[in-house]
């Protein structure tokens, strides 16, 4: 039988974004070396570009990619002469799989193992974002050049210093002990986050999104959630990432240009899209037991926006209470400043004007860029809201609305970037 090329590759190419991690996974836990697993996996995706245009498509293409993967792996182990007992028990469960289209019997953990391993601390964050979305997500080095706006040399040589790096720390493909898995799984959502961030917001480029970047970070997310299904902030980032993902489609207008949260067309938003975000958050809060994360107040900022039925129904109250706790854990410069803006909807501009103004102190945000931007909203809000003394004897405050786009769309440059590249949530959920 034979099978036309251009449909084996569309399969192939399937098989391998749906199984790479499963397949790289359970290869790493068996040769324990992250480089020397991908190039197995990819011997395999060659031999089946081989075989399939002659033989057929299999019934079960990711099983089949991850048995030939495996033989791979065990005539690699042989060769080296390594790991003899070893070699005798891989052989003998390879044995006992049903042929080619039997399903793998990878490790539950191995994905978990996978993603903890390639979001590693000892590197860079923009090595981890690459070597997350080859391994994980399955993509080619062109790919993720593509929707970094950077040269395919420079994604292969990230990829390339990420896997030596591992393989010289000894970077053991283990899941973290207790005592260290909130900061090892700080680390993994940070890398998702940023993923996330770099579509919603491009970093680069003359696109505001980059949507193939967005479903990416959510199908990491959802995938990270069933794989620790008790971690709270793992669902609050997964209700974070489809809230916001959910407004894409309002975003922009006609021309192209960013269109703010309170003028956006709410009916556009993506209902189904809410809707598992506040399924998710319901997790987050109900696998929660201790104070709020990071995750999980930005996730309720977000559920707040997404409840309101028009921007002037929106609760600042509660809103200017959650940056208030958020400010406390998670101090960055675009935080305390959604918090001014924040304060001042809900208590008056003088109020988010005071807040704003107490800033200028800090060595930090004295130059910040967006700092002047926040300033020059809330005191034309408190100029406009102060008038002459009436019978009661103070100033009367007018209908407060939304921050307009100055603040944000008009000062959004490509300089505000480094929080998020530095993996610092807080992108404003009050401009879009």
């Amino acid at each position: 039988m034979i099978v036309l090329v251009p449909d084996v590759h569309r399969t192939v190419d399937a098989a391998w974004k749906l199984e790479s991690a499963k397949i790289v996974a359970s290869l790493t836990r068996m040769v324990r070396d992250v480089g020397l697993a991908e190039e197995l996996a990819q011997d395999a995706v060659v031999a089946a570009l081989e075989q399939w245009p002659v033989s057929g498509v299999p019934d079960n293409p990711g099983a089949w990619l991850t048995t030939t993967a495996k033989r791979r792996a065990v005539d690699h182990l042989r060769r080296s002469q390594r790991l003899e007992r070893k070699q005798e028990q891989l052989a003998h469960e390879l044995e006992q799989q049903h042929g080619p289209d039997a399903t793998p019997d990878a490790e539950p953990d191995d994905v978990l193992r996978l993603v903890f391993l390639s979001c590693h601390p000892v590197l860079p964050t923009e090595a981890r974002a690459a070597l997350t979305l080859r391994l994980l997500g399955g993509l080619t080095a062109e790919e993720i050049s593509r929707a970094f706006l950077v040269t395919e040399t420079v994604i292969t040589q990230r990829i390339a210093r990420a896997k030596r790096t591992l393989a010289e720390r000894r970077v053991p493909f283990e899941l973290p002990e207790r005592d260290r898995l909130a900061e090892r799984l700080s680390s993994v959502l940070e890398v998702v986050y940023l993923i996330f961030n770099e579509g919603y917001s491009a970093t680069s480029g003359d696109d505001l999104m980059r949507p193939g970047l967005c479903l990416e970070a959510l199908r990491l997310g959802r995938l990270l959630a069933e794989l620790a299904p008790r971690e709270p902030e793992v669902h609050a980032l997964v209700a974070l990432m489809e809230i916001q993902a959910s407004r894409a489609a309002a975003r922009t207008g006609p021309s192209g240009q960013p269109v703010p949260l309170h003028e956006q067309n709410r009916g556009r938003w993506d209902q189904l899209l809410i809707r598992r975000g506040f399924t998710a958050m319901l997790r987050a809060r109900e696998t929660g037991g201790g104070a709020p994360g990071p995750y999980t107040l930005q996730a309720a900022i977000a559920v707040c926006h997404a409840q309101a039925r028009s921007a002037e129904g929106t609760d600042w109250t509660r809103i200017a209470s959650l940056y208030e706790a958020l400010a406390r854990i998670l101090p960055t410069p675009i935080v305390r400043l959604n918090r001014a803006v924040a304060v001042g909807m809900a208590y008056g501009p003088q109020a988010g004007l005071d807040l704003a103004d107490s800033l200028l102190a800090d060595a930090v945000l004295s130059d910040y860029h967006l700092l002047p931007g926040v300033r020059g909203i809330c005191w034309r809000g408190s100029a406009a809201t102060t008038r002459p003394a009436s019978n009661s004897g103070g100033p009367r405050p007018s209908r407060r609305t939304p921050p307009s786009a100055p603040s944000w769309s008009g000062a959004r440059t490509r300089s505000a970037t480094p929080h998020r590249r530095a993996g610092r949530s807080g992108r404003p959920p009050t401009t879009s």
